[in-house]
């Protein structure tokens, strides 16, 4: 290569009012085709495909070029024979004056195109080639516009933006904290953090009433299709508030969010929802509303039928619940029961009964249990039709949430109800401030020990019935994703210091993770609250994907691995002597 062309447009942006212009494009090579005469090239950027017809003495050169060599042309604007309608760029091509080959490529392991079928785990690999693509190309632009969207709306009401610590120290509640070593302090740690939590609330003490940052954190947990070890927050922290004023100002924030990236008007004020309900109505904290199949209670009507497992539940202080897929009777076979029924052990379900309410008949897995006018009073509750299938758990009660929630959304997907461009959005609020731990046989803070109690409910703390106590927290939930969340802080050292104590923290824990924190509490703190959204998961929902994988340009596998890197990878001895850490791998 001797020189380098000076671009004067993108691939994409050519239309037939360009005619006759001369330009210069730079991109990469998508297909050649050799009709004798003449040789053309599809050349592809970022923003589209542009049609290079070489004649001539440039044909020679022109042929030499295969699939994703990167090259610049030279050339003049001209109408295009046979035209694609199916390009933006479709009327016109550029003939050739010039070639310069800025370098060679071997052949791509993968095809560079949108539906080439290739497996997750290349695409992986060979990301940078995967990127390329004109959806991967559309999701960078989408996802850069939504960065600066964000910015602009919260700057515009008088956020500032601040840049928190990554090094940091371990925390006392959540995920596994990712850990760095400290080779100038031996033997000593610091973590990633898992997100700005109380560098945010520093800030609030130091005065800067609105703080806003778009966040890198982690967290060392298992995968799944909508998660990560490391992601990206829209973390926020505001002064002088209730809960109202936050979601008031987020609200207005998604409002100009859909209508920017998706044209979407979202009618305000949002729906909000207690935790409590939504837990029985939909068995699930972030309930999708895109569709019905609501759960029931039966307690009240098989409280004295003769099938034990019911009654037992219900003696143990469980749950009897059941949902209703409307119509659906015929659609689900009894080995497509045997399969929910499985399916839902993982959560800890022993099984599930079914009854189908057919025209003349209602059949059921536990029919020498009940007769037909007890089947009936059942399907009252659902005010269920001919046509309609009840599946119904039972057992404790977060065993029973859990399952059909589980099933609603499952079996709606399986129906095709999830329409991803219905967006349907709420609060869910006033979440319970503790939950119980078998594994650490005590109560644990539902969201993080920071979070404020719901002031009417502050005093059952000194009684000791933590499982009454509520919590100034919200979430925003969309179509059955958590997208944000966060609360009321408390801003009083001594509830704080309460609250430590009742989740079993010694004063040397309190003293040691957070004297600090506590310390700045003594020098006026304002009362404060706040919410982090996960950007990644927002951004997979406004694209209508389930794979949060799409929206990240270099993201790890299920294993938590770069495919494309190899990392985690081991390192040598030296640099472990170093930080003076021993392994226990040989």
């Amino acid at each position: 290569m001797d020189k380098i062309l000076k671009r004067t447009n993108m691939c994409g942006d050519l239309r037939k009012e360009d005619i006759g212009k001369e330009v210069v494009l730079n991109g990469w090579v998508q297909t050649k085709r050799n009709l004798g005469g003449l040789t053309f090239v599809d050349l592809r950027d970022k923003t589209g495909i542009t049609q290079i017809q070489f004649a001539d003495a440039l044909q020679e050169k022109a042929n030499t070029l295969g699939r994703e060599y990167c090259i610049g042309v030279q050339g003049t604007v001209i109408e295009r024979e046979s035209k694609n309608d199916k390009l933006a760029t479709g009327f016109i091509e550029v003939k050739a004056t010039d070639l310069v080959i800025y370098s060679e490529a071997d052949t791509p392991p993968i095809y560079i195109k949108d539906d080439d079928n290739v497996s997750g785990d290349l695409r992986l690999k060979y990301r940078y080639l995967d990127l390329r693509k004109p959806i991967m190309q559309d999701t960078l632009a989408f996802r850069s516009k939504m960065n600066n969207v964000i910015r602009n709306f919260y700057f515009e009401n008088g956020f500032t933006e601040v840049e928190t610590p990554v090094l940091g120290k371990p925390t006392p509640e959540g995920a596994r904290d990712y850990l760095v070593p400290s080779r100038v302090n031996p033997g000593m740690f610091y973590a990633l953090p898992q997100s700005p939590q109380i560098f945010k609330q520093l800030l609030m003490v130091a005065g800067t009433d609105r703080y806003i940052q778009i966040a890198k954190c982690f967290r060392d947990e298992d995968l799944r299709a909508d998660r990560q070890p490391e992601f990206t927050q829209i973390d926020m922290e505001l002064s002088f508030v209730e809960q109202d004023d936050i979601l008031e100002i987020q609200e207005k924030f998604l409002q100009r969010l859909f209508k920017e990236m998706r044209g979407i008007d979202i009618e305000l004020p949002l729906p909000r929802m207690k935790w409590d309900d939504a837990m029985n109505k939909y068995g699930s904290d972030k309930p999708d509303l895109r569709f019905g199949f609501e759960l029931h209670d039966l307690a009240d009507v098989v409280k004295d039928c003769e099938f034990g497992v019911f009654t037992d539940a219900l003696k143990d202080g469980g749950k009897v619940m059941g949902i209703d897929i409307n119509g659906a009777s015929a659609k689900f076979s009894r080995k497509d029961i045997d399969k929910m029924t499985e399916s839902i052990k993982s959560f800890g379900a022993k099984g599930l009964v079914w009854i189908r309410y057919e025209k003349d008949e209602i059949k059921s897995s536990v029919n020498k249990f009940f007769d037909q006018e007890q089947l009936k009073k059942i399907g009252e509750v659902f005010d269920a039709k001919e046509g309609d299938l009840v599946l119904i758990c039972s057992g404790k009660k977060e065993v029973v949430w859990a399952s059909l929630g589980f099933l609603r959304r499952d079996l709606a997907d399986k129906l095709g109800l999830l329409d991803p461009n219905d967006f349907k959005l709420l609060w869910v609020v006033d979440f319970p401030m503790f939950e119980w731990s078998d594994e650490e046989n005590r109560f644990m803070a539902m969201h993080h020990p920071f979070t404020s109690p719901k002031k009417e409910d502050i005093h059952y703390l000194e009684t000791g019935e933590l499982d009454k106590i509520y919590a100034d927290a919200y979430d925003i939930v969309i179509n059955g994703y958590e997208a944000g969340g966060g609360s009321i802080r408390i801003h009083d050292r001594n509830l704080q210091k309460k609250i430590f104590e009742v989740l079993q923290l010694t004063e040397e824990d309190i003293k040691t993770r957070f004297g600090f924190f506590i310390e700045a509490f003594a020098y006026g703190a304002p009362p404060h609250g706040g919410l982090a959204y996960g950007l990644d998961r927002l951004c997979m929902l406004l694209l209508g994907t389930d794979d949060i994988r799409r929206v990240i340009a270099f993201p790890k596998n299920q294993n938590a691995q770069c495919v494309m890197s190899d990392a985690p990878t081991f390192v040598n001895q030296n640099d472990l002597d170093i930080l003076s850490i021993k392994t226990t791998n040989e």
